[in-house]
């Protein structure tokens, strides 16, 4: 049965409506409403999974700062500072270590001896408080790398500073105490380390 031209015209009629429809959605209602939309879509979703992760930080804080206390608690207690409570105390132990490492190097003194050990003032401006011990020592070559070597590669971490070495021409042999004119050395420098701020703050609450 032929297509009456009434009916061709409505199909036409309809095909022309939902062209233009189609047309007007995307030049008016997809840039203008469409798009907006999705972008306030995908910055919800963002923020979204942004407030997720603070509010994951937020109950791991307690956890991260009891981790703090502990490492704060570790490197007090680490080898970076003297452990005595006081200035005293530190130079104290810092000749007796000195003692031990000369004594190690060089059994009953023979080749190493200390000659002199005093305390230094501390100086005033640094961070933490320092206590230095200023050390003379006559020493073979090979003692007194021993000597320093024990002494910086320790626990506690200690320093030497302003080393001075002269080669001397009379020095113990080795074994005999007895005096010999083919070299030796004299030296000096300072022997110093840090107390730990607990201990200063204790020293000084005191």
């Amino acid at each position: 049965m032929p297509t009456r031209p009434a009916d061709r015209d409505r199909w036409l009629a309809l095909g022309l409506l939902l062209l233009a429809l189609a047309l007007a959605y995307a030049v008016l209602v997809h840039p203008w409403w469409t798009v907006p939309m999705l972008d306030a879509e995908q910055r919800i979703e963002s923020l979204q999974q942004r407030e997720l992760r603070l509010r994951m930080q937020v109950q791991q804080a307690p956890q991260v700062q009891q981790r703090l206390v502990e490492l704060q608690a570790r490197q007090g207690e680490d080898a970076g500072f003297l452990p005595e409570s006081n200035a005293e105390l530190a130079t104290a132990a810092l000749i007796q270590r000195l003692e031990t490492v000369v004594s190690m190097a060089s059994p009953g003194n023979r080749s190493c001896a200390i000659t002199n050990r005093s305390p230094l003032q501390a100086a005033t401006r640094e961070p933490f408080t320092r206590v230095t011990v200023q050390v003379r020592m006559r020493c073979g070559n090979g003692e007194l790398a021993s000597v320093l070597h024990a002494l910086e590669g320790g626990s506690p971490r200690v320093f030497v500073d302003n080393l001075n070495v002269l080669v001397q021409r009379m020095y113990f042999a080795p074994g005999t105490g007895a005096p010999r004119g083919d070299g030796g050395l004299e030296v000096t420098f300072d022997l110093y380390g840090y107390l730990r701020p607990a201990a200063v703050e204790a020293t000084g609450a005191d």
